[in-house]
């Protein structure tokens, strides 16, 4: 992969790069900072790039809503890996700043959600400013060298444009992560036995028991939801669709019959890739299900094979 050119939210210092380098692959690649996350995936789209590496979830603060419709509704681009890591959040000053000289806090929207509890108890009344990535927020922080404006980043970006940090894991909740995507043009990896499938769903009509009879599917062959989430569709007010990260892969017979019935019931399913899972390997459920679903397959196979004519 040494000859890809890959994409992700730059510049230096942000914690996508931090994810980007826990992949050796993609870390050996010719890396392309970019200035925002929609630019990240247009220029995937349109072949400047290969491949996009993106937030799409918080623990804190949930959906990267801009990245989910960005796949969703504007690019036909196939996640390829997912990637979680820890998120340590630091207050990042000039030299010799202090706590109480702060004024003004700058960062990406994200990151702030993620430490309101901090800046409340702690810098109350503060102004609060949004940039298109941490790094950004404290590359921005270097260049005025106001000792009442700090950035919410990575430790890593204090060393990166000579800062200091003021005040290490200030995140409201001290399990933090966040998930990153690999994303591609095309592309389906091949199953690993721990893979996630991420959908989005359009239903037909909106009309009573229509998100039920969408989970029914899954229920009925024992598939696990990991994420269930609606969206407007960007078309009428009150018009939505689901998106779906499911156990699995288009490979297992239980995932696409799944998805096939999907099709037919609902009419519109777009698929937005499998891929491996992070996190520890556990294959022993879904091959159990895999292997239900083929012995009840091959036991109706059976008796049709016995109706006459």
């Amino acid at each position: 992969m040494s000859a890809l050119r890959v994409g992700y939210l730059g510049p230096a210092g942000t914690f996508t790069e931090e994810a980007l380098f826990t992949q050796p692959d993609l870390a050996a690649a010719e890396l392309v900072p970019i200035a925002s996350i929609p630019d990240i995936l247009a220029a995937t789209a349109s072949r400047e790039i290969d491949v996009g590496f993106a937030a799409i979830e918080n623990a804190i603060e949930g959906s990267v809503n801009v990245t989910l419709d960005m796949l969703a509704f504007e690019t036909e681009l196939l996640i390829q890996r997912e990637v979680v890591i820890p998120i340590d959040l630091c207050l990042i000053g000039t030299p010799g700043a202090k706590l109480s000289d702060i004024k003004t806090v700058v960062s990406f929207p994200h990151a702030t959600a993620q430490c309101r509890r901090f800046l409340n108890d702690r810098l109350p009344g503060v102004v609060t400013q949004a940039t298109n990535s941490t790094a950004d927020a404290s590359r921005l922080v270097a260049e005025e060298g106001d000792q009442q404006t700090a950035a919410l980043g990575t430790a890593r970006a204090a060393e990166v444009y000579g800062l200091e940090v003021l005040a290490h894991e200030i995140e409201d909740h001290p399990e933090n992560a966040t998930r990153f995507v690999v994303v591609a043009r095309q592309g389906i990896p091949a199953p690993t036995g721990h893979d996630k499938t991420s959908i989005v769903v359009f239903q037909r009509a909106d009309a009573p028991g229509s998100l039920l009879g969408i989970l029914q599917e899954f229920a009925a062959r024992s598939i696990n939801l990991t994420k269930l989430e609606s969206r407007p569709t960007k078309k009428a007010l009150g018009d939505y669709c689901f998106l779906i990260d499911l156990e699995g892969h288009i490979s297992d017979e239980v995932v696409a019959d799944a998805l096939r019935e999907l099709m037919i019931k609902q009419g519109a399913v777009k698929f937005l890739g499998s891929y491996p899972a992070a996190g520890e390997h556990g294959p022993a459920v879904r091959r159990d299900a895999d292997r239900a679903w083929r012995e009840a397959d091959e036991w109706m196979s059976a008796l049709r094979g016995q109706v006459s004519g």
